[in-house]
């Protein structure tokens, strides 16, 4: 091949092909930069593109179960809010219905303790109607609706775990007593006294109360560490997905820089070559 030729420049041919390439890898560069991103859609890493979006929808997924756990988190808190208020007062009811169990209560005050237990009962009434959560109740109400056991989502597989309920209306129907309580009968304080005995009706509403604060607390923290582990394994994902498609911003940028250099020299490579067939011409005083 002639080396001096105006047909074929050579030395334009070079330094074209040498500022495609340096044009081309800084627009990877510049890319990067400003998505933030190695990886920013399916052209850069097919690949790896897929695997982010894969791990991009398990944290979305994660996300949702969290937020889920978090309604029921905030009904068991309600429930628990609830039931431990209902537990007090039946401790004070207690109270009262061993003074009552006392023959030797009679007349006035017999009605006064009387009157200061229904009024515990109602307050007991009042805790299972407010127990709601978001419109939700676990307790239900005093009519004896029934009230469904909850299924919520707690990872992003779609894995379910179940809260179940406590019913409100049997407790209130349990520590009633209208007639026995009423009653200024000599029979009264002995027909109480069976309340209050091991085993008695009052005694296994207590310790219904007792066993459902025990369970609802176990739920709770079992709640609370789903969410934890949740947001954990989100960590986890997030850290390897930055990982797989972010851009090592401190390189490029270098690179940047070093590519912008190479840019202008090429572009004056390719001035330069550009200017050799006239130097030929000249020789022919053109």
């Amino acid at each position: 091949m002639a080396l001096n030729s105006i047909i074929t420049n050579v030395g334009a041919q070079v330094a074209l092909s040498s500022l495609d390439s340096i044009n081309s890898q800084l627009a990877v560069a510049q890319k990067q930069i400003s998505t933030g991103y190695r990886v920013a859609d399916a052209t850069d890493d097919g690949a790896a593109y897929a695997i982010a979006q894969r791990v991009r929808s398990d944290i979305g997924a994660l996300t949702s179960a969290n937020q889920q756990l978090g309604n029921v988190q905030g009904l068991l808190s309600t429930t628990s809010s609830a039931l431990n208020d209902i537990s007090n007062t039946l401790n004070s009811a207690r109270d009262v219905l061993v003074k009552l169990a006392d023959a030797n209560t009679t007349g006035t005050q017999r009605t006064q303790y009387a009157s200061q237990y229904q009024a515990l009962v109602a307050q007991v009434r009042s805790f299972i109607s407010d127990s709601s959560y978001n419109s939700k109740s676990l307790i239900g109400d005093i009519g004896g609706a029934t009230v469904n056991s909850v299924n919520v989502v707690r990872n992003e597989s779609g894995g379910t775990y179940n809260v179940a309920t406590f019913s409100g209306s049997a407790l209130y129907n349990g520590i009633t007593f209208s007639a026995q309580i009423s009653s200024t009968t000599t029979t009264a304080a002995k027909s109480i006294a069976a309340l209050i005995t091991n085993g008695g009706s009052f005694i296994k509403q207590l310790n219904s109360v007792a066993n459902a604060l025990n369970k609802y607390g176990s739920e709770t923290n079992y709640v609370t560490n789903q969410i934890s582990y949740n947001s954990d394994k989100m960590n986890s994902l997030t850290s390897g997905l930055g990982s797989l498609i972010d851009a090592d911003l401190a390189k490029e940028s270098a690179v940047l820089q070093s590519l912008q250099i190479q840019q202008q020299l090429g572009t004056q490579s390719l001035t330069v070559a550009n200017q050799a067939p006239q130097s030929l011409l000249k020789l022919y005083g053109l």
